[in-house]
This record gives C-alpha cells, structure tokens and sequence, in this order.
C-alpha cells in the first residue's frame, strides 16, 4: 500500500450525528484501505434527499452513527490503494461510492470508484446521485419524440428532465415548487401547474413516460394519473417514511408497467457511475445549476437543516471538508 499521509498521522476531522438534528465534527482514526480498497480525500460531497429523514429523526436509524456517514455522494483524490488494487493509483481524482463521506477521507471498493478525466478538473462530480439519475433513465427508457412527464423537480428530477429533453423527448415538469419548474425549464423541461395544463402542452394526450420522483403519496398520485395506456411510470423517488396506496384497478386497466428503478446491486451502480462520468465528459449531463448550497464540514448541521427545509433558491447542498 502506498500513500500520501504524513508518517504518524492516524486521525482526521469526520461529522458524527449524535441524535436527531445534533451532528458535531470529531477526530477519529483515518480508514485504512483493505486488499481491495481505495482511500481517498473527501474533496466534497453532496447531501441527498435520504439523508433528511436521518437528521430529523424519522428514518428510524440507530444513533449516532459512524463518523462520516450517512455521506455517500463523495468525489476526491486517491491517497492510498490496497496491495490487490492496479486499476487506480494515489494522486488520481475519483467519484466514489463510499458510505463516510462527511469526512476528510474515505475508504470505497476498487470496483466502486471511477477515475476522472482532465476535463472535469475542479468541478464536483456527487457520484452516487449522478449514477442514480444514469440507472433511472436507463430503466425509464426515453426515446426522441416520446411525451415525458416528470413530477418533483428537485435534484434528480431536473437531471432526468434534462436527459429526457436532450434525447429528444417532450418533458413536462409538475412540482409544488415555483422555484424547482424555473429550474426544470432550464434544463430543458416545459413547467405545468397542474395534471390538465400537463396534458394540454402534451397535446391533450396521457404520457408514455412518467417519472415519479418526488419519493411521496402526493407525487405518486400525480405520476399515477398521467400515464398513458400501455405506458411505463417510473418510479424513481426513494420512498421512506410508510405505506403508500396505489389504485392498482387504474393501473390494471391502462396496462402500466411500472418500474422500481433503484439499484441495489453494487455492480449496476458503479456501471451507472462510469456512464454518469461519461455524460458529464461529452455534455449530456450538465448538473452545475443545480448545485446551490455550498458548507464546510463544521457545518454539516446547517446543510442537513436546508435539505430538510428546501427554502427558495434551494436545489443541492455540497458538503466540502
């Protein structure tokens, strides 16, 4: 193993959520990289949706937690690599699915980190939720001149409405939000305000494509409505938090097919991860408008608490150590 930490330096600054919207930064051990692991240093990392429910104390989650998690969209720069690992080498720029991120470094599985080209230098690449709007739209499966509707355009709603557009397709965006439609129009949707001003800018027709991505009952009841006969409602939100209902006699009539698109497979991520790269590199994924929130690691309560409160303005939080 090699590496670029001083010789005696074992400890590093990492947040740990004590208790529901109580999180502190601590020194703790730097990870050591295991035979076929990467260590990397945490550049940044961005605050996803299904972090909330952790800090406000909804999701169940036994705390505190381990120091650095629940970060998962890392991206940063190798330090040390396992005595198994020859397809990545220290001093190389990464995106990584990695679970401690909210911290100064990171341990990930060789498989599970992508190496960044040159020309993504200084820009931040949120690996896992860019993969996760890669899978999405895979699964949704968009073709040019198909109408696409895509209900809660918040982070990933906005990127899928962005690669639905550049692929050709129709896209309305619905969300509650005045703010979250000015920012899928930019990226390249029409905004409705309601179901009938979306079948109206879809020429009065149902959807082939719908993308739930709101991870609520409201959302889900919206998209339901919106699909087309023989249709496909992509489901694309994490839901948390309980139950939802579905009038599965609705569903059974128009003949849906309605898809889980959350990976769980770690394979099918890193490939999402390797094709979110891609995209970024060739200009078919160009998230930059939406990263709105910048904090330092000290800060991490008041990233968490804007994520949750979702103000005006808000799209993305970017964590930086």
């Amino acid at each position: 193993m090699s590496g670029a930490l001083a010789v005696g330096t074992a400890t590093m600054r990492a947040a740990v959520l004590r208790a529901p919207g109580a999180a502190a930064v601590e020194r703790v051990r730097v990870p050591e990289p295991g035979p076929r692991e990467v260590r990397f240093r945490v550049e940044g990392c961005g605050v996803c949706g299904s972090n909330v429910p952790v800090w406000t104390g909804e999701s169940g989650a036994e705390l505190p937690l381990e120091p650095g998690a629940p970060g998962h969209e890392a991206w940063g720069v190798v330090d040390a690599v396992g005595r198994e690992v020859d397809a990545v080498e220290p001093g190389q720029r990464v995106a990584a699915l990695s679970y401690r991120s909210f911290a100064e470094y990171d341990v990930a599985d060789a498989d599970a980190v992508v190496p960044l080209p040159a020309a993504l230098d200084g820009v931040p690449v949120p690996g896992e939720a860019l993969a996760c709007a890669v899978n999405v739209f895979r699964r949704a499966d968009v073709r040019a001149g198909m109408g696409v509707a895509v209900v809660g355009a918040g982070f990933l709603g906005a990127l899928l409405a962005q690669l639905a557009a550049r692929a050709g397709a129709r896209v309305a965006a619905l969300s509650r939000r005045p703010f979250s439609l000015e920012v899928a129009e930019r990226m390249g949707a029409t905004a409705a305000d309601s179901v009938e001003h979306a079948f109206a800018l879809n020429g009065g027709d149902a959807f082939e494509r719908v993308l739930e991505c709101g991870g609520a009952q409201a959302t889900l009841d919206v998209a339901s409505a919106l699909a087309a006969v023989r249709g496909r409602l992509v489901l694309a939100g994490y839901h948390q938090g309980g139950p939802r209902t579905v009038d599965v006699q609705s569903w059974n009539w128009r003949g849906l097919d309605v898809v889980n698109a959350h990976e769980r497979d770690p394979a099918e991520y890193a490939r999402g991860l390797r094709e979110a790269v891609a995209a970024l590199s060739d200009g078919r994924l160009d998230p930059s408008p939406l990263y709105t929130h910048r904090f330092p690691l000290e800060r991490l309560g008041d990233a968490l608490a804007t994520a949750a409160e979702r103000p005006d303005g808000f799209v993305k939080a970017l964590v930086e150590p």
